[in-house]
């Protein structure tokens, strides 16, 4: 079987990771990015690594030029949610009609996003279940465990992108899965705001309760909202803030494999905003805001966690403090 030619548009971390460990199998990989992702790649080459300790070196072919895309048979779009629209019709100027378009993002639009822009053309949506930090000097680290999922379809596209190192799955409710990663993704904000490594974060009660308040809000909506998520957890999600509120020893014995995470781990919010980069807090808690407000529910948590995440994006991160944001929700 001849591999297909995969292009990562909009290489950054995720993008870097997944088509590295691809790159390192052997698959025919090109890393379209911006130029300074070709300028650093260039200078010091692509190394990876994960939680359990394991690395990998890859020398994929790394572009700026958007042309790369003429030779894609596959495209994984890897961009923030702010960009898709743009790459969207980057891919449709320049990517053959034929190829699977595979949306690796985060939030629940971005597939829909761009069938809109590639009218005709097989789209896919994606769920990537791990993190992954951005070390510098061409180094991108996977913080946390966890699988990528992807929408049901030929099944052979998710066998070749199933590596050591990365496991891809295709599943019928995609769409489920993508709620219950948003659910997940609402601690993104709250990680940014707490000023904490996630390990850290997790282990203090007090911004745990504000997950579990955010949690709580969300849940209620998409019930609401006759919405199915299906979380990417071990726990069920009605269950994780009950979890979350546990005393930190019970916490630890029950969550231990939520407190898998490096210690210097950080969720991808706070590097948008160290980097006055605008956040995809509308695809996260700006999602439950507007369900909400289409059923007339009220999600104070989320909002107040929205508001401050606005703030930092405006005025830089200031302290916050857990219990300002729950404002009296939770004694």
């Amino acid at each position: 079987m001849v591999e297909p030619r995969i292009v990562v548009a909009g290489a950054g971390a995720v993008g870097c990771f997944v088509g590295g460990l691809l790159a390192a199998a052997g698959r025919d990989v090109v890393l379209l990015g911006r130029a300074r992702l070709v300028e650093e790649l260039g200078a010091a080459g692509l190394r990876l690594s994960d939680v359990s300790g394991r690395g990998w070196e890859a020398a994929p072919e790394v572009t700026a030029d958007a042309a790369v895309l003429a030779r894609a048979e596959v495209v994984l779009v890897c961009v923030k949610s702010g960009a898709t629209e743009e790459m969207g019709r980057i891919v449709a100027t320049h990517a053959p009609a034929g190829a699977v378009v595979v949306s690796l993002q985060n939030g629940v639009r971005n597939a829909d996003l761009l069938r809109a822009c590639l009218p005709g053309r097989e789209v896919r949506a994606g769920m990537v279940g791990f993190n992954v930090v951005a070390l510098g000097a061409g180094r991108y680290h996977r913080s946390t465990s966890g699988e990528v999922l992807i929408g049901a379809g030929d099944a052979a596209l998710a066998a070749v992108l199933s590596v050591p190192g990365l496991r891809v799955d295709a599943v019928g409710d995609i769409a489920a899965v993508q709620w219950g990663k948003l659910l997940l993704n609402l601690t993104n904000a709250v990680n940014a705001l707490s000023g904490l490594p996630l390990r850290d974060m997790l282990l203090d009660r007090r911004w745990r309760r504000v997950m579990a308040a955010q949690m709580d809000e969300a849940l209620t909506v998409l019930r609401a909202a006759g919405i199915v998520a299906r979380v990417p957890a071990k726990a069920p999600g009605w269950a994780i803030p009950y979890v979350l509120r546990l005393p930190t020893g019970l916490f630890r014995l029950v969550a231990a494999p939520m407190l898998a995470v490096d210690g210097t781990a950080r969720t991808s919010m706070v590097a948008d905003l160290e980097a006055g980069r605008t956040t995809e807090i509308e695809e996260f808690q700006g999602e439950v805001l507007r369900l909400a407000a289409a059923r007339r529910l009220a999600a104070p948590v989320t909002e107040r966690v929205r508001a401050a995440v606005k703030r930092a994006e405006r005025d830089g991160l200031q302290p916050v403090e857990p219990e300002a944001l729950l404002a009296g929700r939770e004694s």
